[in-house]
């Protein structure tokens, strides 16, 4: 817990003063004993956000913080990561680097040659083609340069004058 204060953004002030309490707290909760250089950082990190945040406001965060219990404070934290907003199946599913990974199977280049474009190992390709293959239901590469196609000629697969 006390890794993930020392993570937040630095300009989320509140958010790092309150993460800071609750890690603070949990850590006396479980006997955690905390290093002296970890200490130093999170001492660093409560001086900055002090500072932008001014004390009473800084010293209302913390406590906020402070006041959570290790499940609320898990809880908190999973809660603010959010729900995924993409689709699991389906065009819609695939990342950036997906759709790019796409496009140049489109335009027929090898993995080798989509990993020198994109600046990344044919490896990562490979994962990402796999990834796309389960997001779209395809089983070759084949297959995808097909839908590819009729995708940027705005024809989907269940038939002509249908648009992606």
């Amino acid at each position: 817990m006390f890794g993930a204060a020392r993570t937040i953004r630095l300009e989320d002030r509140v958010s790092a003063a309150r993460w800071l309490g609750a890690a603070e707290s949990a850590g006396e909760r479980m006997g955690v004993v905390r290093l002296q250089a970890l200490a130093e950082d999170d001492q660093r990190l409560r001086d900055a956000a002090r500072k932008v945040l001014g004390s009473n406001d800084f010293d209302v965060s913390f406590a906020e913080g402070a006041a959570m219990s290790t499940a609320e404070a898990i809880s908190h934290a999973l809660r603010g990561r959010g729900e995924r907003k993409r689709a699991t199946r389906g065009w819609a599913a695939l990342t950036r680097a997906e759709h790019d990974v796409v496009h140049l199977v489109g335009d027929g280049l090898a993995n080798k040659e989509i990993a020198g474009r994109l600046f990344v190992s044919p490896r990562t390709v490979q994962a990402h083609l796999t990834h796309i293959y389960a997001k779209l239901g395809l089983t070759s590469r084949v297959q995808l340069a097909q839908e590819a196609a009729r995708r940027q000629a705005g024809i989907r697969a269940d038939g002509p004058g249908t648009t992606a």
